[in-house]
């Protein structure tokens, strides 16, 4: 019997017609798809396909056993993480070997902080996998700003949250344009990293870009102290201009 693929499919930032028409094709076809999601969440990127599904598609939910209960530094959560990883890669290469094609979801582009990363490295050798790429969260952030992002040999530089104080803001005070993503209760270390690399007057807030309840800011002006997970923050380069 031949072998099933893995689809990895980048959705998109949100919106379902910023999606590929390959991503498209594969989703409405499917027989069996699989996601991410918080245990009693219905998942970011199955709300993104509500109503596209076939009838009669099988899913599999993939229910993230912690999330931020254990500290990313705690050797525990790497140990959790990668069991949890290896039961779902387990599920899917059953089916895949059994001749059954997956989709697995994926917010954004499957190769940029994705989970399906996880899936992808323990799968690509031992049964065919093929990611189909798509538009980044944080392509859809700078666009919803209405100003672009880099202009001439502007340095792009894309940042987490999760970063030390030090690290953010020597990475901030070295590039042109920045992204920081994974925000949420790092946000006041993010804004001081910003205050001290000279930039934080030009920064933007863009929460769920693309996405219903869509909000853009400037930083400045957000009086929260913590931020949804689809938030990024945005500074615009100021290159070279003709």
């Amino acid at each position: 019997m031949s072998k099933g693929t893995v689809y990895g499919l980048g959705l998109g930032p949100g919106d379902p017609e910023l999606m590929t028409v390959k991503a498209h094709r594969l989703l409405t076809s499917g027989k069996h798809v699989a996601f991410f999601r918080k245990e009693g969440r219905p998942g970011r990127s199955r709300k993104i396909v509500e109503g596209l599904l076939p009838e009669a598609v099988i899913e599999f939910p993939m229910e993230y056993p912690v999330t931020t209960e254990i500290p990313l530094d705690d050797p525990r959560y790497n140990q959790v993480m990668a069991e949890f990883y290896e039961d779902c890669t387990a599920h899917i290469r059953q089916l895949v070997e059994a001749g059954e094609d997956v989709v697995v979801l994926c917010e954004g582009d499957p190769f940029f902080y994705g989970s399906f990363m996880h899936l992808y490295t323990r799968l690509k050798d031992v049964v065919p996998v093929e990611v189909v790429p798509a538009i980044t969260g944080m392509s859809a952030s700078w666009t919803a700003t209405g100003a672009p992002i880099t202009w001439g040999d502007d340095v792009l530089s894309v940042l987490m949250g999760t970063l030390d104080a030090q690290t953010l803001t020597a990475r901030m005070r070295d590039a042109d344009a920045i992204v920081v993503m994974k925000i949420g209760r790092h946000l006041e270390k993010v804004r001081q990293a910003l205050r001290d690399a000279g930039k934080y007057d030009r920064a933007w807030i863009v929460q769920f870009a693309s996405m219903e309840g869509q909000t853009v800011q400037k930083l400045s002006d957000l009086e929260s102290k913590a931020t949804p997970y689809f938030s990024i923050v945005i500074v615009h380069g100021q290159g070279r201009r003709p």
